[in-house]
């Protein structure tokens, strides 16, 4: 699989997101999903599914280190001591000894940054993850969090899909060496009635969800798209074998409104 590479780092270009994946059935979903060739699985602590990525990853038999597993750390955790607790909590309930990838979910400032970078930092130095990173950070937060952390930071996971402009963030996070991980990238199934995103993908073949993808990967942006649905996993994977002309990419970057975010909330940070 195509990956997306920041500080020798290969992130592969599709993951699963697993967002609201629980129980039996979130395990089934996530033990196909690698079953079919997925090497990325994105989880975080406050999805309350980390035990359902290992079992799945168990019962799949894919061997574990060619798959890319991230969490993410919860808002509430980000107190030195508490942030690594949590971690060791995560990799219990997975049953790992390491992840791939460490995430701040969020930005929290009640948390001194500067500490939570540290204890961040801390614990890939102990070995409880290869690599480590942001989510949801901001222009000016990207630009702080590069300065205080001693290790390198090697994504920002945020909300981007066709009718969010994040050129912006893209910008910063290539400025810093880092890569930009795409959650919500079908933008939780809006692009499906799209007649752009329709019609480009009946020039080559692919539903307008495939062009959403492929459109995110050819900026260099990996993607980790959410399903619940078997027959979704394979399509949302064969995104490889197609190329959107600059015709259509500038096609679907008109698509970006103001009101096209998703995920904002009363502690969202300003965004840019």
């Amino acid at each position: 699989m195509i990956t997306i590479d920041a500080h020798g780092v290969g992130i592969p270009a599709i993951g699963l997101g697993t967002w609201e994946l629980r129980g039996r059935e979130g395990a089934r979903i996530i033990e196909q999903a690698l079953r079919l060739g997925y090497r990325h699985i994105d989880t975080a602590q406050i999805y309350d599914n980390e035990k359902q990525v290992g079992d799945g990853l168990r019962a799949s038999g894919i061997r574990r280190d060619v798959v890319f597993i991230t969490t993410k750390v919860h808002t509430a955790h980000y107190t030195p001591n508490d942030l690594e607790r949590s971690v060791k909590d995560s990799l219990v309930r997975m049953r790992l000894t390491e992840l791939d990838l460490l995430l701040l979910h969020w930005p929290n400032p009640r948390v001194p940054l500067a500490e939570t970078l540290g204890a961040l930092a801390r614990v890939k130095t102990m070995g409880l993850t290869r690599n480590i990173g942001l989510s949801n950070f901001t222009v000016p937060l990207i630009a702080e969090a590069v300065t205080l952390c001693s290790e390198p930071l090697v994504c920002n996971q945020i909300e981007y899909h066709a009718y969010l402009d994040q050129h912006l963030v893209l910008e910063a996070c290539r400025r810093h060496g880092m890569a930009v991980v795409a959650y919500c990238p079908i933008a939780r199934g809006r692009v499906k009635g799209d007649e752009v995103l329709t019609g480009i993908g009946a020039a080559h073949g692919k539903s307008a969800a495939q062009v959403s993808l492929r459109w995110l990967i050819q900026q260099g942006v990996a993607a980790i798209p959410r399903t619940s649905r078997l027959e979704r996993l394979s399509e949302n994977l064969d995104v490889f074998d197609f190329t959107l002309t600059d015709d259509e990419m500038k096609q679907i970057f008109a698509l970006a409104d103001a009101r096209g975010r998703i995920c904002d909330f009363d502690f969202s940070p300003a965004w840019d």
